[in-house]
This record gives structure tokens, C-alpha cells and sequence, in this order.
């Protein structure tokens, strides 16, 4: 498999860590979009947030207790952090392994989105 991410876990590639379980691994973006910008990946392959199953339920709950974990730990919990995936093309996802950004460090701009009209 040539996946960017799968190598990061695999150790092949290097990647400055900042947490990691037998399941979920997080290491700093190396284009950080904010002065804290981590990654957290599940250590299994799963391309998009659509190809999770049923039987990785516990697996993404893990994910989102590491996301807040390594808020916590870059002191972001108090003033906040935005957890972003981006799932498939026009959504801007890049790497096709299932990821989250943790973004914070300093005040957040709104998010680039569209106005919805009124249903």
C-alpha cells in the first residue's frame, strides 16, 4: 500500500510524535495552518470517514479521546481548538486515511462556509 499515513506508522517515514496508543497514533502537521496543528490518525487504514464500519465504533471513539488528549497536553482546553476531518475531494482531503486536525493556539477565524438558505 503507498499511503503516507500507513508509512508514518509504520516508522518508514519519520514524524514528530505526540501521542500514540496500540491504536491511534498523532504527530505534528509538517504545514501547520495554526500555531498547534496536530494529526490524529487510527493506525488501521480506513480511507475516509465513509469507509468506517460499524466495528470501528471504538476505534473513532479513540481517536476523539486522543484529539483531546493532545489538547489538553498543548494546553488548548481551556481557550479552545477546532477538530476538523475532511472527508473526500471537494471537502480538501488529501492524504485518503482517515484523520483529524487539531488546530488551535491562538484565536480561530470563522470557517469558510457557504450561507445555507433557509429550508
Amino acid at each position: 500500500m503507498d499511503c503516507l499515513f500507513c508509512k508514518i506508522v509504520e516508522g518508514t517515514i519519520p514524524s514528530a510524535k505526540v501521542y500514540e496508543d496500540e491504536h491511534v497514533l498523532a504527530f505534528r502537521d509538517i504545514q501547520p495552518q495554526a500555531p498547534v496543528h496536530t494529526l490524529i490518525i487510527p493506525k488501521k487504514h480506513i480511507p475516509t470517514m465513509n469507509d468506517a464500519a460499524p466495528e470501528d465504533m471504538e476505534l473513532l471513539g479513540r481517536i476523539l479521546l486522543a484529539a483531546q488528549k493532545v489538547a489538553r497536553d498543548a494546553g488548548l482546553a481551556d481557550d479552545g481548538y477546532r477538530l476538523i476531518n475532511n472527508c473526500g475531494r471537494d471537502a480538501g482531503q488529501v492524504v485518503y486515511h482517515l484523520h483529524f486536525h487539531v488546530l488551535g493556539g491562538e484565536k480561530l477565524g470563522p470557517l469558510n462556509v457557504k450561507e445555507q438558505p433557509d429550508r
